[in-house]
């Protein structure tokens, strides 16, 4: 008997708090290769079954999503679009009980009427601690919630990239304030403590890591955009640091503070395991051990039924919606590989801008080639085609720039190439990590140039010219270009409060799809207006 009452007691002395967290799940709940249908380890549905297995371990896990949820899969897309019923992604929360999210970057990529009636729509809280309206107050949601796992007081702080306005469409965000993450977070942090008085803070970041988790240094240009090392190495107080944004599979300890980033598309989960333990007095509890490890499922993973169940019917509709032809191609617009792609204009590409240039009114376009997998066009368009190539909801602006601004915006493309070992261009490293960011290289229409990247920074533009002529610094002209990199995004800091003199209010994906349906046949066209090259 008294062996027992022991036992008990230390077990009332200690205690372990799981937490799970998902990120940047970009609307991919069945594991789907959306270009192919083939299945891949990724989506909700498999980390659900992940989900399900831990609570038989830990009934009392705390589970978290951190942002980018709604968007990206086009399973999301039509959700959007054609769709009926709460969100695919925020039911699928829903069902596995989830405690609480964060909004990314990519919530307020459809306006605030969609994203108010995604929160309404979720059965769990929106964290929201540094976005307010214009006279201070909460914009959304809350800033934080507590919950008692077992004994333990457990704290969860929300905060999102207050990047945001360098990217989003101004009149998706114009009621809001998006303050500095970093100093929220020192803020909240401290009234937490004081008022809450927590035995585990965790911190839900929508942001990535600017430095090197391992010696400190710079890993990019250090604009605010990422901010969770500083919040590892300047704030007291944080136990766990949930980040995402960048995609990146992380699982670690900064400064003694828990982190993951579980990647995206559902490819991962992070996992914290808290072992605490009572002071002596039995007073307040202290962390005695952290644990970060990053869940993935496998191939062989089966997905959870009641998730498939959940949104059967909307992916059916989704892959049947994806399949329908839409035009056909002369032959030509198909992408073989995306470096060469960047090297020399390709009629894909020229399609793309020749399509911006008419439904913008302009006589220049620089557009990105989006996503790595991108295939271009076959044969026969489909409206899969379309949203796997585009798959982004991005609008168009118009920007009235100089000479003088187009050159330096291709000074900034050219950073993206180095000469590699073998004297041939490569793609320099800081595309690659620590996020891959190949969507930050412009191709141009409108315009012709050379880039030389044999030459140092900033004198790499061998030639510019327009109609002909070289371009002087003081002409003026009208850009037509999505509106992420109209507000700056990707180091165009040239773009930045120029004048804006019309915007499209039309996702991409839907202006190609309506290009293409009106003409039915797209010809191959390339005038083969710039190209890369290593000379001297």
């Amino acid at each position: 008997m008294e062996m027992n009452m022991d036992m008990g007691l230390e077990k009332k002395r200690r205690q372990t708090v799981t937490i799970l967290a998902t990120s940047d799940i970009h609307g991919y709940i069945y594991p789907t290769d959306y270009r192919s249908k083939d299945e891949r380890p990724l989506g909700l549905a498999k980390l659900a079954t992940l989900i399900r297995k831990e609570r038989l371990g830990d009934p009392d896990l705390l589970l978290l999503d951190n942002g980018d949820l709604i968007q990206g899969s086009p399973l999301a897309a039509y959700a959007v679009k054609r769709g009926e019923g709460a969100h695919p992604a925020v039911a699928t929360l829903n069902e596995l009980g989830y405690d609480a999210a964060v909004p990314g970057n990519h919530e307020f990529n459809y306006g605030p009427d969609l994203l108010r009636r995604v929160m309404n729509e979720s059965a769990f809280p929106w964290l929201s601690a540094g976005i307010t309206d214009k006279a201070g107050g909460p914009a959304f949601g809350v800033p934080y919630i507590v919950k008692k796992i077992g004994e333990v007081k457990v704290a969860v702080l929300g905060v999102t990239t207050h990047y945001i306005p360098h990217w989003e469409n101004p009149a998706h965000i114009r009621d809001w304030v998006f303050g500095d993450a970093l100093e929220t977070v020192k803020r909240w942090v401290l009234r937490i403590r004081a008022d809450v008085r927590p035995d585990v803070l965790i911190v839900a970041y929508h942001g990535g890591f600017e430095r090197d988790l391992a010696t400190g240094e710079p890993a990019e240009r250090l604009t605010g955009e990422n901010q969770a090392y500083a919040m590892c190495a300047e704030v007291e107080g944080i136990d766990v640091l949930i980040t995402g944004h960048q995609h990146r599979l992380e699982a670690s300890e900064v400064n003694g503070v828990a982190i993951v980033q579980p990647g995206c598309n559902g490819q991962a989960m992070g996992k914290i395991t808290l072992e605490l333990e009572r002071d002596e007095a039995g007073r307040r509890w202290a962390i005695r051990g952290k644990r970060a490890e990053l869940l993935k499922p496998e191939a062989e993973t089966a997905p959870d039924a009641a998730v498939l169940a959940l949104c059967r019917t909307l992916e059916e509709r989704t892959q049947r919606w994806l399949d329908e032809p839409i035009g056909r191609t002369d032959g030509g617009l198909r992408l073989s590989s995306p470096l060469a792609c960047r090297l020399a204009e390709h009629p894909f590409i020229e399609f793309v801008n020749r399509v911006q240039m008419e439904a913008a009114g302009a006589s220049v376009s620089c557009t990105a080639l989006l996503n790595e997998a991108s295939a271009g066009f076959g044969e026969v368009i489909t409206r899969r085609d379309v949203l796997t190539n585009f798959m982004y909801p991005n609008t168009l602006a118009v920007l009235r720039l100089t000479g003088a601004d187009i050159r330096a915006a291709l000074e900034q493309t050219a950073h993206y190439f180095i000469v590699g070992p073998d004297g041939q261009p490569a793609v320099n490293p800081a595309y690659l990590e620590p996020k891959a960011q190949h969507y930050n290289y412009d191709m141009w229409e409108g315009i012709e140039y050379v880039l030389n990247i044999a030459k140092s920074a900033g004198s790499r533009v061998r030639f510019l010219r327009y109609r002909g002529e070289d371009l002087p610094d003081d002409l003026v002209l009208d850009v037509v270009m999505n509106n992420y990199r109209a507000g700056g995004g990707g180091d165009y800091d040239m773009f930045k409060g120029k004048e804006v003199v019309r915007e499209i209010q039309i996702d991409t994906a839907d202006l190609i799809e309506a290009y293409i349906t009106e003409r039915g046949t797209i010809s191959t066209v390339c005038n083969h207006n710039w190209k890369v090259i290593v000379e001297g």
